[in-house]
């Protein structure tokens, strides 16, 4: 409910959140009161007398106690806010609803790439993967020698991309750690957006380049090739059998062209980044809806971030098809606490500086917004990071919060695209997947536009319903699907952004 410069959530909430910056002393003549401090867009003021050590509800849930006796009209924030954990009962599948889903035959399409395993791409690259950091700056040659010039005889190829990453020895093994890696790098060499990977080692290293692919059941080939830089020579032979096994990928791979496929081959990885008091009102409820028409044409929504669903796992597990699939989502999360015992993590409570300037006073509150990425289609599954996501429907993948981690494991597992949201305006993209971005403000959108591809603002503004914009958003999810270049792609980002989860100590 909108109330002149101010937002009530729901009807249960003791707090308002600022449509627009209030000034000090400024009237709200809806609470008889003036401003007892000034206000930023997004952030929170008590709508009623909230005395010490009372629960503080936005959108009807717990996101903390007062520290002090507040008074209608006052600011409320991480400086008078406690964050108190507190008993959430799971009510496994409580809230579950059977999906409407759309037949077959009416469902919508876009145009992909079908691999020879029926798997679809909504892009069309050639991948080089490093086993290990001491072959990154070799990989980063090969790929820079594929130039816009050199590539033009391939106009259906998208790109060569070098994704090298920073571990793959001084590290334990067997281990976690060691376990995520390989699930990580292998996802990507068999990603459906890749029409080919070359796989480059050292030697040394005790991410061995045999044992990855034999590990993890990846089939050598003519489009997939591996090389090891000690047994071929060194750099500069390395590079030139790396350019020479490109070279013989492309003609291959520009063979492949665009069909209409059903939406249903789409892999969605939901994330947010730089967030503000918006978006849990704007972007991320319309992509949850967004979400809820993907998952009734056979879609699959994948929602990630484990600590920003924090103090809001409830709202997951309600949803679980069964008490085994809500279970592991609890299980994820417990072993988060153990993880992050002790350190000053967000997952503890703390959320980043932008959150905070963007109205979100702790993880509770950043949660609220973050889950509902997911919409509201019951949970089929959970899944560890980078691990294949092979249940269509909603899903939930085991991750870290931050934004470029995330991510890589979502296209690990699956997904072919990224839509990511932000209040704060995160230069996010990612390859072989592309990034959407949804701005949850308007004046945020307009400032950045040449890095937003939609803006939700407009909920806020009046100017449309949480509804119309995931209709909006997924008739834009289909175009991009189909091979329209999302904003951050004419940017060129997206070499850079593979960053695999590191879990285990460096020695």
């Amino acid at each position: 409910m909108t109330m002149g410069p101010l937002l009530h959530l729901h009807p249960n909430d003791n707090v308002f959140v600022a449509k627009t910056a209030l000034a000090l002393g400024q009237e709200i003549p809806e609470l008889g009161v003036r401003t007892r401090a000034q206000v930023p867009a997004g952030h929170k003021i008590a709508a009623r007398r909230i005395a010490e050590g009372e629960q503080v509800k936005k959108y009807d849930t717990v996101i903390g106690v007062a520290t002090r006796d507040l008074e209608p009209g006052d600011y409320v924030h991480s400086h008078n806010l406690k964050i108190v954990d507190y008993y959430r009962d799971p009510a496994f599948g409580a809230d579950v609803r059977p999906v409407q889903y759309v037949p077959e035959d009416r469902r919508a399409t876009f145009k992909g790439f079908v691999r020879a395993d029926g798997r679809v791409g909504t892009r069309n690259f050639i991948g080089i993967l490093s086993s290990v950091n001491c072959s990154a700056t070799a990989i980063r040659h090969i790929a820079a020698h594929f130039t816009p010039e050199r590539l033009a005889a391939y106009p259906h190829v998208d790109g060569v991309v070098a994704f090298a990453q920073t571990s793959g020895c001084g590290m334990s093994s067997p281990s976690e750690h060691f376990d995520v890696l390989r699930r990580t790098l292998a996802g990507y060499a068999r990603h459906p957006n890749l029409a080919g990977a070359l796989i480059v080692g050292l030697g040394c290293e005790r991410n061995q380049v045999d044992a990855l692919v034999q590990s993890q059941g990846l089939q050598p080939g003519q489009l997939l090739r591996t090389f090891v830089m000690q047994d071929m020579g060194g750099t500069r032979a390395t590079i030139a059998a790396g350019i020479a096994a490109i070279e013989e990928m492309l003609p291959i791979a520009n063979q492949a062209r665009r069909q209409t496929v059903s939406a249903s081959h789409l892999k969605i990885g939901l994330e947010c980044g730089g967030s503000d008091g918006f978006s849990g009102i704007t972007a991320n409820p319309a992509l949850g809806a967004a979400m809820d028409i993907l998952v009734r044409h056979g879609g699959t929504a994948i929602l990630s971030e484990t600590p920003e669903i924090h103090g809001v796992e409830f709202m997951l597990t309600r949803r679980a098809v069964s008490p085994e699939v809500g279970q592991k989502l609890l299980d994820r999360l417990a072993w988060w606490e153990k993880y992050a015992a002790g350190q000053n993590a967000q997952f503890n409570g703390v959320v980043g500086h932008g959150n905070q300037a963007g109205g979100l006073a702790n993880i509770f509150e950043k949660s609220l917004g973050s889950a509902m990425k997911g919409g509201t289609t019951p949970l089929q599954a959970v899944y560890e990071y980078a691990e294949p996501i092979t249940q269509n429907g909603f899903v939930f993948m085991d991750s870290p919060g931050y934004d470029p981690v995330a991510a890589t494991g979502q296209i690990a597992s699956g997904a072919n695209m990224i839509c990511f949201t932000t209040g704060r305006g995160s230069m996010f993209g990612s390859k072989p997947a592309p990034t959407v971005k949804l701005a949850t403000n308007t004046p945020m959108y307009l400032r950045l536009q040449e890095d937003m591809d939609i803006n939700c603002g407009l909920i806020v503004d009046g100017e449309c319903t949480v509804p119309e914009m995931g209709e909006r958003i997924f008739a834009q999810i289909l175009r991009h699907a189909s091979g329209e270049p999302t904003k951050s792609e004419l940017l060129g980002l997206g070499d850079n952004e593979f960053v695999p989860w590191h879990l285990g100590i460096v020695s």
